[in-house]
């Protein structure tokens, strides 16, 4: 039986990043785990920025962490980090390895062909150095099918299919 203790989710605000948030705490509740939700941010040192480097941390934290909600925090032990690097998927595995995490969860945004070679991907990456599973999701989501939506389907096909 798959035991999953603590999971991680990786978000950067996105639309993808939103429904792997959907995923890890969905997860982490079916499995009776905590959840770890973690933002990477871009190092600001040596590179213009807009305002304080402290105010955009602070205001960046608090983003985080309206994305859980109190029950998260209740029956997840639901926990937010902000991490700053010029490395997001290195922080992630590094995240991942420190606090012995069974399963990270991630968007992808699917990127191919130029922009993939340009801009790489911080999911491929992540999935090349994990020291766990990586769930990749990406937008729109499709849901998982649970055994109750199985007993519900109705056959319309000789022979059993659907």
């Amino acid at each position: 039986m798959i035991q999953l203790k603590q999971i991680l989710v990786a978000t950067d605000f996105s639309e993808v990043s939103t429904a792997a948030i959907d995923y890890g705490c969905d997860l982490a509740r079916r499995f009776g785990a905590s959840l770890h939700l973690l933002h990477v941010m871009e190092n600001p040192f040596l590179r213009p920025t807009p305002g304080d480097p402290h105010t955009l941390k602070t205001a960046t934290l608090g983003h985080l962490l309206d994305r859980l909600t109190d029950d998260d925090r209740l029956a997840l032990h639901a926990t937010a980090a902000l991490e700053t690097s010029d490395d997001p998927a290195g922080e992630i595995v590094k995240y991942a390895k420190t606090h012995a995490v069974d399963l990270i969860v991630l968007g992808t945004h699917g990127r191919g062909g130029v922009a993939h070679l340009l801009l790489g991907s911080v999911a491929e990456k992540v999935v090349r150095t994990a020291p766990c599973p990586v769930l990749t999701v990406r937008h729109p989501e499709r849901a998982f099918i649970t055994p109750d939506a199985l007993d519900t389907t109705v056959n319309t096909q000789p022979g059993g299919r659907p």
